[in-house]
């Protein structure tokens, strides 16, 4: 397979009278996109507006972050969720770099994230750093939660595709290439070199806690092997929206830092095999064959070494030490990468389960660590929402003074087990 990224840098973002890119200034129609957008079933109204890195933004609370894209040869969209179905991770890729798209407005129940553009806020998450089209998305009445869910899902998929237009013609000499052949490639070609697969856990315990590989519920499968470039491509979308600091949204999908980092090293310190996807079940049954299952796939596949990332902590944290405890018994060495829930004074236990082989752990920070935030000039959505968001709680939002106070928790990105974040580690 082979992809590349070709990066447009984006500085700047403004509206226009169309969508393109002048410079390094994405302008925005934004009539013509909310005309677009509308025509996704089950909108009500949409809502736009644009966040630059430094402005007294507030964007609460936040459901998903995309990069905008544009397909120049290859399969275009979402395969299997905003276009047909097809195999992704081969073609060119012109990529607004520097863009998101970020949608916001209700969903059901757990609302999701706090996106800080400015002050201390900004330290903690990626994307105070992008420029951002923030989507507010309402939808009409009657809908089931699922319906709700996944028609904000779909906005923001959209909204990506049609900002990504604007870089149709355009032409990057910065350049990402990522190439490989099959195992057996890549094999006779680094015959000394150690094998690693990189198991990547996926948050699969239904509504608000789902993730989505073709458009499949990752629920409704086992632990499964694909490419690398399959996921930069965009085969694995995210549809979880309850715990901002450690979800992955779509963008970091996108730019996997754990696949990019293997990809620097393959065919120099490693040979890279291929990432295998695991659903987080919610039953010990499925946690067990789960976790068996990948253990297998690791071993099948001549893995001398794992890298392991979770996604969310609490019960999967069963499923990282599981898979961990398998493969070590197996002799395969194991690198678990996962954030800590240790309470406001850091003194609790890290984990819900530990085990003997786990030597391994790059901690990626505390979720219960709480940061106080300052007065937003502008605040996007609605900041009474961080009372229903996790890391936030009934009264954390001040509205004489405009201040918030919050776990990081409740900030979208601040400790990302995929690394992208900020965040200082540890390897103990």
């Amino acid at each position: 397979m082979r992809l590349e990224l070709r990066k447009i840098p984006i500085t700047n973002i403004e509206f226009g009278n169309e969508t393109k890119v002048d410079g390094a200034t994405l302008l925005i129609d934004r009539e013509e996109l909310i005309k677009k957008l509308k025509e996704v079933p089950n909108v009500k109204e949409i809502k736009i507006d644009l966040a630059r890195p430094g402005e007294k933004i507030r964007i609460i609370p936040v459901k998903d972050v995309i990069e905008p894209r544009f397909k120049v040869e290859g399969p275009a969209g979402f395969a299997g969720v905003t276009s047909d179905v097809a195999q992704l991770g081969n073609g060119v890729v012109n990529v607004l770099d520097g863009a998101a798209i970020v949608t916001i407005g209700d969903i059901v129940g757990f609302q999701e994230g706090i996106i800080d553009m400015w002050g201390e806020g900004a330290k903690w998450t990626p994307f105070s750093k992008t420029n951002n089209i923030v989507v507010d998305i309402s939808v009409i009445d009657g809908l089931t939660p699922h319906e709700h869910e996944e028609t904000c899902r779909l906005v923001g998929l959209k909204a990506s595709e049609l900002v990504g237009l604007a870089a149709r013609e355009m032409i990057s000499e910065n350049i990402e290439i990522f190439d490989m052949g099959d195992n057996v490639e890549e094999t006779s070609k680094y015959p000394d070199l150690p094998k690693v697969v990189y198991v990547e856990m996926l948050i699969s315990q239904g509504l608000l806690h789902a993730s989505y590989i073709y458009g499949v519920d990752s629920a409704h499968i086992l632990p499964n092997l694909i490419a690398p470039n399959e996921e930069l491509d965009g085969a694995v979308i995210s549809g979880n929206c309850v715990a901002a600091c450690d979800k992955i949204t779509t963008y970091q999908h996108q730019n996997n830092a754990v696949i990019k980092e293997l990809y620097k090293l393959h065919g120099k310190e490693i040979n890279f095999l291929g990432v295998v996807l695991v659903p987080e079940m919610t039953t010990l049954n499925g946690k067990f064959i789960s976790c068996d299952y990948t253990a297998k796939l690791c071993k099948m596949l001549g893995a001398d070494g794992v890298i392991v990332s979770e996604e969310g902590y609490g019960n999967p944290d069963s499923d990282l030490v599981m898979i961990c405890s398998r493969l070590e018994k197996q002799g395969i060495k194991t690198v678990l990468i996962t954030d800590e829930c240790s309470g406001w004074d850091g003194m609790s236990q890290p984990l819900t389960d530990i085990a003997k082989e786990a030597v391994a752990v790059i901690s990626t920070g505390n979720v219960s660590h709480v940061v106080e935030l300052e007065k937003a000039d502008i605040v996007l959505g609605d900041p009474n929402a961080v009372s229903n968001i996790a890391g936030g709680w009934a009264g954390a939002y001040n509205p004489e003074d405009g201040t918030m106070k919050c776990e990081l928790n409740a900030v979208i990105g601040a400790t990302s087990e995929i690394g992208t974040h900020n965040c200082t580690v540890e390897l103990y």
